[in-house]
């Protein structure tokens, strides 16, 4: 692989990583005036116009039965769960913490890929992933007095992307991604309805927060055809690295908009997190396997929200 397009990738990987991390400084903004099911709803409604003209451009809904399968159907329900318990973390913890737990997802796709699809994991990795979590736990701080049960709620999404990725590992290649993504998009907004009186029902939505959330919709779907892009231009081990790059932007927002300033266990939690996931990067790039556990990590490491 040339490397003109290893850097291409990995430009493209960090344009995606300021698409999320700014899509979530959004959702997060809109949480402070409505809940979190309306801010799904909205932005679920924007992203899912853009998903589907853009799939109907492709011609990737030319057969909609595909839909029906049952990997399709657990990868939307994963994600779905999976945005859900982001949403209510992302509301109640700062910024840059709910990113640093969010960084232990390729560590936990390693993990089940070796768990549940039989995958060869070395001991190497797995100390490495042993340590990952120890760098969770730091962040989280269970049993401390800056420990909130809202870190279970990033934890869980942690374990919904997980099984999210694994399910995307498996769905049949006549799927189009376009067609998932569009399966995916009505489940948020089918589920952010579903949730919108039991969170505290509908709250009147000034121009501002509705061109907020229509922005976050199009940043969504910027960052996923970055990911897509990257992936299709450079080497996955080169690039791959990059995805961290969210955790600097989530920093730089949570201060930037919020006055977040991020305390001491929570930056030394995710220096041993993304020290973690690099070793584990580091090692799939030895084993040169072509499709690793890790290539499928998720690309935003964390809910797409389309």
């Amino acid at each position: 692989m040339p490397v003109s397009h290893n850097f291409r990738g990995a430009l493209f990987m960090m344009v995606s990583m300021v698409g999320f991390s700014t899509n979530d400084a959004i959702a997060k903004f809109c949480s402070e005036s409505m809940n979190m099911a309306q801010v799904m709803l909205v932005r679920g409604v924007f992203a899912a116009i853009l998903v589907v003209l853009l799939a109907w451009h492709r011609g990737a809904l030319a057969s909609p039965q595909l839909m029906l399968h049952p990997l399709v159907a657990l990868r939307v329900v994963a994600e779905a769960a999976a945005s859900v318990t982001f949403l209510i973390a992302l509301a109640n913890l700062p910024l840059s913490n709910v990113s640093a737990i969010l960084q232990s997802l390729s560590l936990a796709v390693t993990m089940g890929a070796a768990l549940v699809l039989n995958e060869h994991v070395g001991w190497r990795r797995w100390l490495a992933i042993a340590i990952g979590f120890g760098g969770v736990l730091i962040v989280v701080r269970p049993g401390s007095d800056g420990f909130s049960l809202y870190s279970l709620m990033a934890l869980a999404c942690v374990a919904f992307c997980a099984v999210r990725d694994l399910a995307t590992r498996r769905i049949p290649e006549q799927v189009p991604s376009l067609m998932v993504s569009t399966a995916t998009a009505f489940a948020m907004v089918t589920m952010g309805a579903l949730l919108l009186q039991p969170m505290g029902g509908w709250t009147p939505m000034t121009g501002t927060s509705t061109g907020l959330l229509a922005l976050g919709a199009v940043l969504v779907v910027i960052g996923y055809q970055f990911i897509i892009m990257s992936m299709r231009t450079g080497d996955i081990s080169f690039i791959a690295p990059f995805r961290y790059t969210s955790l600097i932007w989530s920093i730089f927002l949570g201060f930037a908009v919020f006055s977040e300033r991020p305390d001491m266990p929570m930056i030394l939690g995710s220096i041993i997190i993304v020290g973690s996931g690099l070793y584990t990067l580091y090692r799939e790039r030895l084993a040169a396997r072509p499709r690793s556990a890790l290539k499928n990590a998720g690309p935003a490491f964390e809910p797409e929200g389309i």
